[in-house]
């Protein structure tokens, strides 16, 4: 049995698929413009909320200041659940808002607080996780003592870049309690690898 194409049939078939192909590639720009748009205008909402917060704060605090001379009891400004603050490191121009987590959605926004480690300010091993593609882009050129520099509600702390290393993603001691306060941020790797990577970078810096 043999298959007959006719010109007419090919040149309708190529004409649809050149149509399909069309559409998937619009469909694909337009949702990594959604993404890129969503980001942005997440960034700039949680930077204002914390920004407002951190004023807030303040306020609060020159009032609970002047209060306690008077006996009264302290006052406590709320906190914005999943804001942690934002990091930055100056040197690279990277300057990000941090959240709690590490869902898909939330590292799609901004970077994420590993919550089975210490929070900024507490003693221990503060682990915040980016993607590599995005906004830990530049960390592939981190150098030693570069300052990084965590702004939270309850004040602002500042680490020295001590180390950078690379290893497995299975490879989760890294994250591992320490007794003194310990930033660790954690990103794929290799920086522009395609698919999944097999690696993870590893920076750590101490609190200074």
């Amino acid at each position: 049995m043999r298959l007959v194409v006719t010109k007419t049939s090919l040149k309708l078939f190529l004409r649809w698929t050149q149509r399909v192909l069309f559409g998937a590639a619009v469909a694909m720009l337009a949702y990594c413009g959604f993404v890129v748009m969503d980001a942005w205008t997440f960034q700039k909402e949680e930077g204002r909320q914390l920004e407002r917060l951190v004023t807030e704060r303040k306020q609060a605090n020159g009032k609970a200041r002047q209060t306690a001379a008077l006996g009264s009891p302290e006052y406590s400004s709320p906190v914005m659940p999943g804001l942690i603050g934002r990091i930055e490191i100056p040197r690279l121009g990277l300057s990000v808002i941090v959240m709690e987590g590490t869902s898909r959605t939330t590292l799609r926004r901004a970077a994420g607080h590993i919550s089975s480690t210490a929070l900024p300010g507490q003693a221990g091993n503060t682990g915040i996780s980016g993607h590599r593609d995005t906004f830990f882009r530049p960390l592939q050129n981190i150098r030693q003592n570069d300052i990084i520099t965590l702004t939270t509600l309850l004040g602002q702390y500042r680490y020295r870049v001590v180390s950078m290393m690379v290893v497995s993603r299975y490879d989760v001691e890294v994250l591992d309690p320490t007794g003194s306060e310990i930033l660790t941020l954690v990103t794929c790797y290799p920086f522009y690898f395609v698919g999944s990577a097999p690696s993870r970078f590893i920076l750590r810096a101490e609190r200074v």
